[in-house]
């Protein structure tokens, strides 16, 4: 199965989890809230893991999946530094030095010629996007990301954040209190938790992996491609069998569901999504696939609509399996 594009829309439930905070005041912890226009056409305040959050938990597994299946890193992602191949000074080094770049550098290509070095040296940089200034000569290098995420955002009606107090263990008495210096003694603390259904949207150009946004040609052969495919496939997988972020020591989301529907396109046809903040989302989405295919007078836009991890693993285990690299 030839992919161009993939996408998932669905809803995640999660309870008590504080995933993703904007810092403290005081002795209270303040969570993520935003704005958001419901169906109704009203605007309501709820609960929210930013789109960075979500995207740093796949790419992280992306990295664990990259080291496991012996895929290339460049030397800041072996070490899972947020600066990744920026921060590769060696492989820069190498570059300026090959005989290709002084080629490429009289024929006024550098940045294709350092994209592909880029491409080639390592999975994370390929798969999740880059921005290199100064770096082996480019002034400003950007490689876009193949994979977009959404903020995973709560639904108005059945989404609520609670704060709760909590107080520091001191074995030998209670001695000072939040305000002493060293921040020493049983010191109380307010910590949030939210608990609800949070919609999410992601999409995944497929077809971008491996190919130099420059030139258009594919830096790859197609067994390594295919192997990125998979890896990046599996990540987003691993996202919601186990999302990371913050106070996971003692606020691991109970994860109770994840329900929606995942959309595929075997052409240049766009991966269909829409926001499950709208509740007749899934019936939308189905309807939008089967009048693509009807004006492209193909059935290259298919859906797999799912109910529970479960299931979702099932739909993702089988798409992984199959999945080849897309040509034109």
């Amino acid at each position: 199965m030839k992919l161009h594009s993939l996408a998932i829309s669905g809803l995640v439930t999660m309870n008590l989890h504080a995933l993703n905070n904007e810092g403290s005041e005081g002795n209270t912890m303040m969570t993520r809230m935003v704005e958001i226009v419901g169906e109704d056409g009203n605007l309501y305040t709820v609960n929210a893991v930013s789109g960075d959050m979500f995207k740093h938990i796949q790419a992280e597994h992306l990295f664990r999946e990259a080291i496991s299946a012996s895929l290339p890193l460049c030397g800041g992602c072996r070490r899972f530094d947020a600066n990744r191949i920026a921060c590769d000074h060696e492989l820069a080094a190498e570059v300026e030095k090959s005989e290709e770049y002084q080629k490429a550098k009289s024929e006024g290509k550098i940045d294709s010629y350092n994209l592909r070095r880029v491409i080639q040296a390592c999975t994370l940089d390929d798969c999740e996007g880059i921005l290199l200034t100064g770096w082996a000569g480019s002034k400003s290098l950007a490689r876009k990301s193949c994979i977009e995420f959404s903020w995973v955002v709560g639904r108005p009606e059945t989404t609520r954040t609670e704060a709760y107090m909590h107080a520091k263990f001191v074995p030998e008495g209670r001695g000072a209190g939040s305000g002493s210096e060293q921040n020493l003694g049983q010191n109380i603390f307010h910590r949030p938790a939210s608990s609800g259904q949070y919609a999410v949207v992601l999409n995944i150009d497929l077809y971008r992996i491996g190919r130099n946004d420059i030139t258009l040609d594919y830096e790859l052969d197609d067994e390594m491609r295919r192997k990125r495919i998979q890896a990046m496939l599996k990540s987003v997988l691993y996202t919601f069998v186990k999302p990371t972020g913050a106070h996971r020591n003692t606020q691991h989301p109970h994860i109770l569901d994840f329900s929606g529907v995942v959309t595929a396109s075997s052409s240049s046809l766009p991966a269909p999504t829409l926001s499950p903040l709208n509740k007749n989302y899934l019936n939308e989405i189905e309807a939008v696939a089967q009048n693509l295919n009807k004006v492209s007078g193909s059935d290259d836009v298919k859906t797999w609509q799912f109910s529970g991890v479960g299931n979702f693993s099932e739909v993702m285990g089988t798409i992984i399996n199959t999945v080849q690299p897309w040509s034109e």
